[in-house]
């Protein structure tokens, strides 16, 4: 019998492990000596909450599924319905097809055809690869049309540092802006500095009794451009850090308070290369130039790794 995610393809390098669905080319665990990283699904679930999901041609909300590109209006399927938004993209629950599987990678691609609501299409990759630095993950889309089309990626995981719940965690995030939203549609509608907020975590602070379902940006970067996040348990030294390159100018912090069985039993830290309702806003919206244009592709790199 076949799973619900599809075919299950597992990598291992340097003491990590990795499994990754056909469903959605989903990361549905990923361990360091036995040590869960991420709080996946089994392989008898499917994905819930939308945990390992890639999240493209846009991540989170758009406003009414309603847009303009091109001199063009659009109408995407409302799939955030009691929100009334359409939400996380067109390809998180297709059957992505396996390019290369070996000992410690794996890349899938799918074609993301033309359609009501995104009338371009897009050839859609992913390699999700292990070594001693853990695990580094490539999303790339490649414009096929004649026409410019508007993208952003993004994807959906979970970090976790034992059982939960996570008020007891020390959380380390690089961010000094937070994106405003409205409590009804979780909509964008400003942003404010983290400054004097319950929300600056620059500095490593116990997460404690901080409900997070925020998008932030202006990130700090190392000298490799790399902006870092990492929960850490404080009583036995053990951690997740989650890395994004420059191409993530934006992260969303989301602690599940809502969800009941799964709240604040782990945090999901998800790069994002734009933010909330982009394809209206057009704020950090990628666009894609026209096949064979030399902007018609762009790739993205983030990437987990244990703390010890």
């Amino acid at each position: 019998m076949l799973p619900p995610s599809g075919d299950q393809f597992e990598i291992a390098a340097g003491g990590y492990r990795a499994v990754v669905t056909e469903s959605g080319a989903a990361l549905r665990l990923l361990t360091y000596g036995g040590r869960a990283l991420v709080d996946g699904f089994g392989e008898q679930e499917q994905s819930s909450g939308g945990r390992g999901q890639l999240l493209v041609p846009w991540p989170n909300r758009v406003r009414d599924g309603q847009y303009s590109f091109g001199g063009a209006d659009h109408q995407l399927a409302l799939t955030e319905p009691k929100r009334h938004n359409a939400s996380h993209g067109l390809a998180r629950w297709v059957a992505w097809t396996v390019q290369e599987h070996t000992a410690h990678s794996v890349a899938l691609t799918y074609r993301l055809m033309a359609q009501t609501g995104y009338p371009w299409t897009v050839d859609l990759s992913v390699v999700y690869d292990l070594s001693a630095d853990g695990l580094t993950v490539t999303q790339t889309a490649t414009n096929t049309s004649d026409a410019a089309a508007p993208y952003a990626s993004g994807a959906h995981p979970y970090l976790t540092v034992g059982a939960g719940p996570v008020d007891t965690l020390e959380l380390t995030m690089p961010a000094a802006t937070r994106l405003l939203t409205d409590p009804e549609r979780l909509l964008p509608t400003g942003r404010e500095a983290v400054d004097g907020t319950p929300y600056d975590f620059r500095v490593t602070r116990p997460l404690r009794a901080v409900a997070l379902n925020d998008s932030f940006t202006d990130l700090a970067r190392d000298s490799r451009g790399m902006a870092t996040t990492v929960l850490r348990d404080p009583g036995s030294g053990l951690g997740v850090a989650l890395w994004v390159d420059e191409h993530h100018p934006w992260l969303l912090l989301y602690t599940a308070d809502d969800v009941a069985g799964t709240a604040r039993r782990s945090i999901a830290v998800e790069p994002m290369t734009a933010p909330p309702d982009a394809f209206r806003s057009g704020d950090d919206l990628l666009v894609l130039g026209a096949a064979g244009s030399p902007d018609d592709e762009v790739s993205a790199t983030w990437g987990i790794r244990a703390v010890d």
